[in-house]
């Protein structure tokens, strides 16, 4: 029996791979695009079984070439660009494809633990898995919170398989190189500071803050964990916030990572206004293009994660970006 990971070549689609690699799981059929053919350095440290595009996989998936092969997908495939403006592309890779999948497997039993995303929150100042908190500011987000209601459709008429969804929040961690300018803060910040020796940070969104708003970033390391739980777990299903369950400063992360570059040379750690100080810190006017489509603050309730038995503590920002900084002088 296989496990299929969609999205595999991606940022925590190849993070999930390599998790399951680390614990004996080799029979894995990653699944992704590559048009954008720079993902595949994602796998090249990872074993899997085969490689399928997702139009090939989902031919295959309907014409019943893979009943009876596989016990579980985990569905990370999607286009995650929340800028992204053809309506039509979005509902087709994000919503249509994953309900031709989620459909498939309880017709055949297969476990489902798939991506959702926290931005079908949207402007909501409440981040609690119930509907009247949903209220998506992008055609990204309204694809994930369509499925999602679909979802809550079909484990109403309590399916004997796991269904699982992961409304994931600001994740940062290794693989992600390959997403540009939708890579995470941390990830960016590192590369400024070591082309320009200073982090830039936008300003609140009403032209004040200086780096003060809070989103709840998550190390994709706990994201993966979290999935194989739930996998090790078949008989829970529901829809969960994954997150750290802490809203944290952009500020935070700026200087978490000016502090990892800083020990790399065996210089001691300042605080923030030291770097305001020293000019390693500056703030910059936020983007109109994100004006009206940004989520000023978030922080995930994660209540009925912990409810579901998952007890294993968060990394702080401190703590994951301490790891990655780490991790990125040694890749990039």
């Amino acid at each position: 029996m296989y496990t299929v990971v969609t999205g595999a070549a991606g940022f925590i689609g190849s993070n999930l791979v390599k998790a399951l690699n680390e614990r004996g799981v080799s029979k894995i059929i990653a699944v992704d695009n590559l048009t954008r053919a720079d993902k595949f350095r994602n796998l090249v440290d990872c074993e899997i079984a085969d490689y399928l595009d997702k139009e090939d996989f989902i031919e295959r998936v309907q014409a019943g070439h893979f009943d009876g092969e596989i016990d579980a997908i985990l569905h990370q495939g999607a286009c995650s660009d929340t800028m992204e403006t053809d309506g039509r592309y979005m509902m087709e890779n994000n919503y249509r494809y994953s309900l031709i999948l989620l459909d498939w497997c309880l017709d055949q039993d297969v476990q489902f633990l798939y991506a959702s995303s926290a931005a079908t929150y949207g402007g909501s100042s409440v981040f609690k898995e119930e509907r009247q908190y949903e209220a998506p500011l992008n055609v990204y987000g309204y694809s994930k919170f369509l499925f999602d209601q679909i979802v809550r459709q079909r484990l109403a008429g309590n399916p004997s398989s796991q269904v699982a969804g992961f409304r994931y929040f600001n994740v940062y961690g290794p693989r992600e190189t390959h997403k540009g300018r939708m890579a995470s803060v941390a990830f960016h910040n590192f590369n400024q500071f070591r082309a320009e020796g200073k982090v830039k940070l936008f300003e609140g969104s009403h032209g004040y803050g200086n780096g003060e708003q809070q989103r709840d970033f998550v190390f994709v390391g706990d994201v993966a964990k979290v999935n194989l739980f739930f996998l090790d777990h078949p008989e829970k299903s529901g829809i969960y916030n994954l997150g750290s369950g802490r809203a944290q400063s952009f500020n935070d992360v700026a200087v978490a990572t000016v502090n990892g570059c800083r020990s790399l040379k065996g210089e001691a750690a300042l605080s923030l206004d030291q770097l305001r100080v020293q000019g390693l810190l500056e703030y910059i006017p936020f983007p109109e293009a994100l004006k009206g489509k940004y989520q000023a603050f978030t922080q995930g309730d994660l209540g009925k994660l912990r409810e579901a038995g998952y007890t294993a503590p968060m990394a702080s920002v401190e703590e994951g970006v301490a790891q990655y900084v780490q991790w990125l002088s040694r890749n990039v």
